[in-house]
């Protein structure tokens, strides 16, 4: 899966778990201020992104995603490498 195909699934999770929709998620937003995200929020976010696409993130791959783009990096590395996505 593409950046781009990413970056709208990452839409549709955003609003499925805040019901606030979201025009574009540029790579620049910060998840919490941009994107007024709290730890809650995060955590189910990051739950409903396991389940997703079956990969697990840890903590420590976690502690630098303060962006939209970082979290879409993070992302493009875990689905190519999932054994799901090679599968597919």
């Amino acid at each position: 899966m593409d950046r781009n195909g990413l970056r709208r699934e990452l839409l549709e999770l955003l609003y499925q778990d805040t019901g606030q929709r979201y025009e574009h998620l540029e790579d620049c937003v910060t998840l919490r201020e941009g994107l007024g995200l709290d730890s809650v929020d995060l955590v189910s976010l990051v739950m409903q992104i396991e389940s997703r696409y079956q990969i697990r993130l840890d903590s420590k791959e976690l502690q630098s995603v303060e962006k939209v783009g970082d979290l879409l990096d993070l992302l493009e590395r875990k689905v190519v490498a999932s054994p799901a996505a090679r599968a597919a």
